[in-house]
């Protein structure tokens, strides 16, 4: 399952997550308040969660109650 970046980057955009992307699948664009994972391209590898300075990053199934929005977030963003 992909790695979801929730509430916890929004205003923060470290980049730490980017630079140990494997697959290149992290992005953002200046408007956005946070970065997102591409849930098609995202291989489960978890170094962007180990590199995450806010713990932002989790494993989708590992989210529970309002956080799970974030799984629809990541995706719409690379619709």
């Amino acid at each position: 399952m992909p790695y979801v970046i929730t509430e916890p980057c929004i205003g923060v955009k470290d980049a730490s997550c980017v630079d140990v992307c494997p697959v290149d699948c992290i992005h953002t664009t200046e408007d956005s308040g946070q970065y997102f994972i591409n849930p098609d391209t995202c291989i489960d590898c978890a170094a962007c969660e180990l590199a995450c300075p806010v713990t932002a990053i989790f494993d989708e199934n590992a989210l529970e109650g309002d956080r799970r929005r974030y799984i629809a977030i990541n995706a719409d963003f690379f619709r």
